[in-house]
């Protein structure tokens, strides 16, 4: 069985840029938000279901899923976000294990931005937290995603605060400095991970 090494971080964290650092090594990496749209594209279950509840005009002229009106939608609707919740978070959670079953490398990554919030860090063997602070959170999020401060703030207090992150790790990646610090930091690592995978594992 692969070892598997959670990742997460909040908003605007550098996960992604830390996921492809071990994706350079030949990591194989199990993405939830990449998930996340594979069970809600044109023509699966996510998206038949999503229809059957809402109707069409929840797509937009290409038959994809208007995020933006669903949003808009549970926004207004909070039983609504259960259902949804309900429909799509166990499928999601069974593309992710079939996703590391499927796993070829000595490990692999399953990378979930809500891993702490939502209790996914039971299915990996460790957790490894790209930790920054709130001032970088919102400075990245706003240059990043063009917008203000008060909707990365919103967003920041839906998320774990990054104590909650921290008190949950098994290892973290400091990525308030360069990149050059960043790749050293993967690469130290990737070698710890590679040894860990050769053991035995306890559960």
């Amino acid at each position: 069985m692969t070892l598997v090494i959670g990742l997460t971080g909040g908003i605007g964290s550098g996960k992604t840029t830390v996921a492809n650092l071990f994706a350079n090594y030949g990591i194989d990496i199990i993405d939830a938000d990449v998930i996340a749209r594979e069970v809600v594209a044109p023509g699966s279950d996510g998206l038949k279901a999503i229809v059957a509840r809402l109707g069409t005009d929840i797509l937009l002229t290409d038959g994809q899923l208007n995020r933006s009106k669903l949003r808009e939608a549970i926004f207004n609707e909070p039983a609504l976000k259960a259902w949804l919740d309900g429909l799509l978070h166990p499928m999601i959670r069974q593309r992710m294990q079939q996703g590391i079953s499927q796993a070829s490398s000595p490990y692999c990554l399953l990378v979930v931005p809500l891993m702490v919030e939502n209790q996914l860090q039971t299915m990996t063997d460790r957790l490894l937290v790209v930790d920054v602070s709130e001032a970088v959170q919102i400075a990245r999020t706003t240059t990043r995603d063009n917008v203000d401060e008060t909707q990365v703030r919103k967003i920041l207090s839906a998320q774990a605060t990054r104590e909650q992150r921290l008190a949950a790790a098994d290892d973290v990646i400091d990525n308030n400095g360069d990149s050059h610090n960043l790749r050293g930091e993967v690469a130290r690592l990737h070698q710890q991970y590679l040894l860990q995978s050769e053991q035995p594992k306890c559960n």
